[in-house]
């Protein structure tokens, strides 16, 4: 997947000053490389790290008592992960790479440094971690309430949206690069559930798969199924200030 800097995903959501770019170009400028596989942190490990993905793919999961998983969420380039080493010492959850990926390490200290020099970007930072926070309570809701299918046609969607963010010829066929067991445990569902409600979707002819390929055939439509909402696509800092002042 191509690399999308902090900047560029903070740059997403508010114009940015040269001053406030070259601020995060310079806490992000050291690099740590992942393979498929590999752990970064581990849930309950001691930390006082910050990560942004510049490149690849990632995912955030806790271990329950049962031993099995729950995938929170997905993370993309121009992402901040590790963030809960801001109110606790330890990780809350257990960070892995989904696909061979560049990461930028953040000690916390220098990240507030930043931030208290650079409101505007702690208010941005603040706005896009309660969207991740929103789309969070929107999955864990839906396998509440929600059927299968519907769980299903939703993750789809957001990876979907979350990949064309960071490269625009991603049209309505992509290659989530993920397992049908990852994808269940994002959405409560065993692989072999999984695997059926993707035939359920592909009969309805709402997509198509092939060879790891999926290709959205009737958007309108899987969209409905899923009763999916955007919720990144619709944050809203049109209230700050255009510029710092002072």
């Amino acid at each position: 997947m191509p690399a999308l800097s902090f900047a560029d995903r903070i740059g997403d959501v508010l114009p940015l000053t040269v001053i406030e770019r070259s601020a995060l170009g310079d806490l992000t400028e050291r690099e740590r490389v992942l393979r498929r596989g590999a752990t970064l942190v581990r849930q309950n490990e001691r930390s006082v790290e910050l990560f942004a993905l510049k490149s690849g793919m990632m995912m955030g999961y806790v271990l329950l008592d049962d031993g099995s998983r729950q995938i929170l969420r997905f993370i993309f380039p121009g992402d901040l992960l590790g963030s809960d080493v801001l109110a606790y010492s330890k990780a809350q959850q257990t960070l892995v790479a989904t696909a061979d990926s560049v990461v930028a390490p953040i000690d916390r200290q220098a990240l507030v440094d930043v931030m208290l020099r650079h409101p505007r970007l702690a208010l941005a930072l603040a706005a896009l971690e309660q969207a991740e926070c929103v789309a969070m309570a929107d999955r864990l809701a839906a396998i509440a309430k929600t059927s299968a299918r519907a769980r299903v046609a939703a993750v789809l969607l957001e990876i979907r949206e979350r990949m064309g963010r960071v490269d625009a010829a991603i049209g309505n066929s992509f290659i989530p690069g993920l397992t049908q067991e990852e994808l269940g445990d994002a959405v409560g569902l065993t692989s072999v559930h999984v695997n059926r409600m993707l035939r359920q979707l592909e009969d309805m002819r709402l997509i198509a798969r092939s060879a790891g390929r999926f290709t959205i055939l009737d958007e309108a439509g899987l969209r409905r199924a899923a009763g999916h909402v955007d919720r990144r696509a619709r944050v809203d800092l049109s209230w700050l200030p255009e510029q710092q002042r002072g």
